[in-house]
C-alpha cells in the first residue's frame, strides 16, 4: 500500500538500471581520453563498459547525444559563488577551465562541438541540453540579457576548447586567470568594456 510498487519486470539480477548511466559515462571518458574523440566509437565505448551496443543506443540515439549527456554529467551545476559578479564570473570561469582539463572531458567536447559545425540536429542538442541550462543560471545569477551571457559563454569556452585543440592540453592556470582578466571588465559591470 501507499509507497509499496511491484514491478513485473524480467530484467535479469546484475548491475541495477540507475548504475547504467554512470558506468556509461565512465566509460566514454576513459575511452576518448585513451583513444581520442574520432576513435572512441560506440562499440568501443559499449566495451569499455561491459554493456552491448544497443543497451547504449537505447538510452542514447547517437555517439553525439551519449558525450551531450556525458558532459552534463561530469560538469554539473556552476557554482554561481561570490559576493558581486566579478567573483561569480571568476568562480564560473575557473570551474570551467578545471572541468574541461579533467581527463577525456576536454577533447569530448571538443570533438562533439566540432561534430555539430555539420549537423544542426546535433548543433540543436548542444544548444538545449548542454548550454542552456547553464546560460538560464547565468542570465538569472548575473542579471544580464540572453545575448550577454551567450557572448561570455562564447569567448570563456571558445577560448578555452580552442587552446585544447591547439595544444592538446588544458589552458595553464596562469592562462585562465589572464583569461579572467580580460572577460571581467566587458562583463563585470555590466556595462561593456571600461
Amino acid at each position: 500500500m501507499g509507497m509499496t510498487r511491484v514491478t513485473t519486470s524480467a530484467r535479469p539480477p546484475g548491475r541495477p538500471r540507475s548504475g547504467v548511466n554512470a558506468v556509461v559515462f565512465a566509460a566514454t571518458l576513459s575511452t576518448v581520453h585513451e583513444l581520442g574523440y574520432a576513435r572512441a566509437t560506440v562499440d568501443r565505448i559499449a566495451a569499455t563498459a561491459g554493456v552491448a551496443k544497443t543497451t547504449i543506443y537505447r538510452r542514447w540515439p547517437s555517439k553525439g547525444v551519449l558525450i551531450v549527456d556525458c558532459l552534463l554529467d561530469a560538469f554539473g551545476p556552476v557554482p554561481l559563488e561570490g559576493a558581486n559578479r566579478a567573483e561569480l564570473m571568476t568562480s564560473a570561469i575557473h570551474w570551467i577551465a578545471a572541468k574541461i582539463g579533467q581527463p577525456g572531458v576536454g577533447d569530448a567536447f571538443a570533438g562533439v562541438f566540432s561534430d555539430a559545425v555539420s549537423d544542426p540536429s546535433l548543433r540543436e542538442v548542444l544548444s538545449t541540453r548542454l548550454q542552456d541550462p547553464y546560460r538560464l543560471a547565468l542570465q538569472e545569477a548575473l542579471g544580464e540579457p540572453e545575448h550577454r551571457v551567450l557572448f561570455f559563454i562564447d569567448v570563456v569556452i571558445g577560448t578555452l576548447l580552442h587552446r585544447m585543440g591547439m595544444t592538446g592540453e588544458p589552458m595553464a592556470d596562469a592562462d585562465v586567470a589572464a583569461l579572467v582578466e580580460m572577460v571581467l571588465p566587458h562583463f563585470a559591470d555590466g556595462a561593456g568594456p571600461a
